[in-house]
C-alpha cells in the first residue's frame, strides 16, 4: 500500500470467508433468485458480524433494510410466505427481548442490545417463525461453548460483554441452508416424527 502499512491478515480472511460462502450459497441454490437473495444476505451477515465483533453493534442501517427485504421477499414467497415471515420477525423480537428483560430485572444489568432483538427480527423474517427454534439453539450453543472456552483458556472476566449477533448470524446463515434437514434431524431422532 502506498501508506507503508502492513495489511492486517484479517481483511483477506474476511474477503476469503466472504468468497467461499457465497460459493457454498451458489452451490445449494443453483442459478436461481433464492440464490441471488440469499447473496445479499450472506455479505449482510458477514458485514453484521464483523463490526458487532469490532463495536458490539448492529447497525440499523444494515438489520432495518435487510428486516423489511425479508418481508418484501416473502410478497414472492422466495423463502417463505408473508404471514410466516411476518409473524417470524415478531417472534424474532420479542423472543430476546423477553430474555433481555427477565435478565435484566433478575440480575439488573443488560445481557444483549436491542440490535440482537433486531437481527432476530430479520432472521425470522427472512425464514419464518419455525426456524427461530433452531437459530435461537444453534446461535446459544456456540456462544455459550466460545464464552466458557474464553474464560478458561485467557481468564477472561465473566463480566466482560461477548457479542451475540456473530453468533445469530452464523446461525442464520446455516439454517437458511440448512435448517430444515437439522429440524427434522432432530425430530427423527426425537422420535416427534
Amino acid at each position: 500500500s502506498a501508506c507503508s502499512e502492513k495489511i492486517s491478515i484479517r481483511y483477506p480472511l474476511v474477503e476469503f470467508i466472504t468468497a467461499l460462502l457465497s460459493i457454498v450459497v451458489a452451490w445449494h441454490f443453483g442459478f436461481t433468485w433464492p440464490a441471488f437473495a440469499a447473496l445479499f444476505f450472506t455479505w449482510a451477515l458477514i458485514a453484521l458480524t464483523m463490526i458487532d465483533f469490532d463495536h458490539q453493534l448492529l447497525p440499523d442501517s444494515i438489520t432495518l433494510p435487510f428486516l423489511w427485504l425479508g418481508l418484501a421477499l416473502s410478497l414472492w414467497p422466495v423463502f417463505v410466505d408473508s404471514p410466516t415471515a411476518i409473524i417470524g420477525a415478531i417472534a424474532g423480537y420479542l423472543s430476546l427481548w423477553i430474555v433481555y428483560w427477565a435478565f435484566k430485572l433478575i440480575t439488573g444489568k443488560e445481557g444483549m442490545g436491542y440490535g440482537d432483538f433486531k437481527l432476530l427480527a430479520l432472521l425470522g423474517a427472512w425464514m419464518g417463525w419455525q426456524m427461530l427454534p433452531v437459530i435461537i439453539l444453534l446461535s446459544s450453543a456456540v456462544g455459550a461453548v466460545v464464552g466458557i472456552t474464553l474464560i478458561l483458556l485467557r481468564g477472561r472476566n465473566r463480566n466482560i460483554p461477548i457479542p451475540f449477533g456473530p453468533y445469530l448470524a452464523a446461525a442464520g446463515w446455516i439454517a437458511l441452508l440448512w435448517g430444515h434437514d437439522i429440524s427434522n434431524a432432530y425430530l427423527r431422532f426425537s422420535g416427534l416424527q
